[in-house]
């Protein structure tokens, strides 16, 4: 038995903290003993797993916040990892025989040389791709980008970031990551890096899609399911993930099959009120919905009064073209993707890193389409025809439209075949249980290296220097 601890930013509701949640339990089932250290969780906008005992989370607050007027997010990110880092490393904390850190990798020189314990580091995507919230693959775009965004200082701001990031991965004992799309963006951009990343893709809970039976009985569950032929888009409500097309795909389906009058969207996504991103998100998918395309619209929120309080939408409908749903509980996304109405996923977000959404559709046997781009293009068969478990097209509403009249117009024994088929594959490759074994395999390798040798002096001046003018400059 290892004793782990993993060290995630903020466990919210997201592809990340699915994973984060699934290879906790997944750890636990193989008979590890598994500790979540985190800056933020929030019970009331969270994954049920992290608050109802089957994982032990411990929500260390720190004294810096997110941002200020909106800035420096990703500086303070690091402050408020370093502030959770101490507190592991301080007299009296538990101890570990290994950490499991994803997404911020400032902490993993403090483990390794304060703590001399090893680190496996898990790469969703490296952070200066992701600036802005956009992927640019070529340098030299991402930088002309910037300048144009943010100007010189941004630039200034940026090179800093940027260099931390890589250095300190670059101290990691092992480094996974999410797909082969990831790991090549991995090693294009962080060339002082010379390992090549161990891909161990997410995994699922397959036995959380086929407990269904009791479903029916959940109020919750009862509001968003309809017996009207429905297309499901899962996504948090943030720009970069541009649920904005399964909008325009769908209301072009529309228009030019009569047929297809009856059918609904149901947008469901985490939403949090505190975030600029998602409110703006949210009234522009609204507006998009009601006046540019003239389609009536819910919104669900949760019941909960102990959720997270959101403002009084305006709906037009009892019986909605589009239904918002936000927050949704996994008893609800269990319900849409498994209900026999649901007859399509729209996977919208382009380039994405891996896409748990697409696979937890296969797994419920629901048609997929996706952007031809990213990992959905490991997840997702297209072609031949034959083989196929989904949909891969340009992220074009015209191209998509066309795709989602396919899917509308699918035969009872296509829509069997193509289920079997999207079963199968997300069993074999996407099952909790390989990614668990593929994460306890690093984990180990990573003990096995034995002590590590301390380099105290010089990463602990090199961060205080920096993150000293890095204060200085927020001052000034």
């Amino acid at each position: 038995m290892l004793r782990i601890a993993f060290i995630h930013p903020d466990l919210g509701i997201g592809g990340a903290e699915r994973l984060v949640v699934d290879a906790a339990l997944g750890l636990q089932n193989l008979g590890h003993q598994v500790d979540i250290y985190t800056s933020h969780h929030d019970p009331n906008h969270c994954f049920e797993e992290t608050k109802d005992g089957r994982l032990t989370v411990h929500n260390i607050v720190p004294p810096f916040p997110r941002e200020i007027n909106g800035k420096f997010h990703i500086l303070f990110a690091h402050l408020r990892q370093i502030h959770l880092t101490t507190y592991l490393l301080s007299p009296g904390a538990p101890k570990y025989d290994v950490f499991f850190v994803d997404q911020l990798s400032t902490c993993l020189p403090i483990l390794r040389t304060v703590g001399h314990t090893r680190v496996v580091f898990y790469c969703h995507f490296p952070d200066k791709l992701l600036a802005n919230g956009e992927f640019i693959e070529d340098s030299a775009a991402r930088a002309q980008r910037d300048l144009q965004k943010g100007g010189l200082l941004k630039r200034i701001y940026r090179y800093p970031m940027d260099w931390l990031e890589e250095s300190t991965t670059r101290q990691a004992d092992v480094i996974l990551a999410n797909s082969q799309f990831t790991g090549r963006v991995f090693k294009d951009n962080f060339p002082s890096i010379q390992v090549t990343p161990k891909v161990v893709y997410p995994g699922i809970n397959i036995a959380a899609y086929e407990a269904t039976e009791q479903l029916n009985q959940d109020p919750e569950v009862s509001a968003v399911i309809s017996d009207r032929p429905t297309l499901v888009s899962l996504n948090r409500f943030e720009k970069k993930k541009n649920a904005a097309l399964a909008v325009e795909s769908f209301a072009r389906l529309r228009a030019k099959d009569p047929n297809s009058s009856d059918l609904r969207l149901v947008l469901g996504g985490g939403y949090d009120p505190r975030l600029e991103d998602n409110m703006l998100t949210l009234y522009s998918l609204i507006d998009l919905v009601s006046k540019t395309h003239s389609l009536t619209y819910n919104v669900i929120t949760p019941s909960s009064p102990q959720a997270v309080k959101i403002p009084p939408l305006n709906t037009t409908s009892t019986n909605p073209a589009v239904v918002f749903l936000l927050n949704f509980t996994t008893a609800q996304r269990t319900a849409l993707l498994t209900a026999p109405s649901t007859i399509g996923l729209l996977y919208t977000p382009a380039n994405e890193h891996f896409g748990i959404v697409p696979v937890e559709g296969m797994i419920c046997g629901v048609p997929v389409l996706a952007c031809d781009s990213g990992g959905p293009v490991e997840s997702i068969v297209d072609m031949p025809p034959e083989e196929r478990t989904g949909w891969l097209r340009a992220p074009k509403p015209e191209l998509w439209s066309e795709a989602l009249g396919e899917i509308v117009q699918l035969s009872e024994e296509e829509r069997l075949r193509m289920r079997q088929r999207a079963k199968k594959r997300a069993r074999d490759l996407f099952g909790m249980e390989a990614m668990a074994k593929g994460i306890e395999e690093s984990l180990k390798e990573a003990v096995a290296m034995g002590k590590v040798r301390s380099r105290f002096t010089f990463w602990l001046t090199v961060l205080f220097v920096f993150f000293g003018l890095l204060l200085a400059l927020v001052l000034v």
